[in-house]
């Protein structure tokens, strides 16, 4: 529920700002999946420890993939749906490998759509 109304208030207050969906892979081989409104801000505060608890425990980070979107409730929700996933999934995304994405999902046909 906490998601849902976070989600509102961008898409009601932010709808305009440019977002970036960005994945991260930490020191312990894990990955860490945000969104923000700047992206480079965004990174030094994971790289200095004022990111994401996960991340303070598990820095350093490396960048290993990020998706621009013109809305931030567009990127939000990208994340949300990019968090689900399986770490497989995660890769073949963060590789390029996007015919495997299909295959890797599980319902394999249906996609989720996002907000209007």
């Amino acid at each position: 529920m906490e998601y849902l109304n976070l989600f509102l208030n961008l898409n009601k207050k932010n709808s305009k700002m440019k977002g970036w969906t960005y994945m991260l892979r930490c020191s312990n081989g894990s990955y860490y999946t945000g969104s923000t409104n700047n992206l480079d801000l965004r990174l030094a505060q994971h790289q200095s420890g004022e990111g994401a608890n996960h991340t303070k425990k598990y820095g350093p980070v490396e960048l290993v993939f990020f998706e621009e979107f013109s809305r931030i409730d567009l990127a939000f929700y990208r994340e949300k749906q990019i968090q689900k996933w399986s770490r497989a999934k995660k890769e073949a995304l963060i590789s390029g490998r996007l015919e495997e994405l299909v295959r890797l999902s599980k319902s394999g046909l249906r996609q989720a759509q996002p907000p209007i």
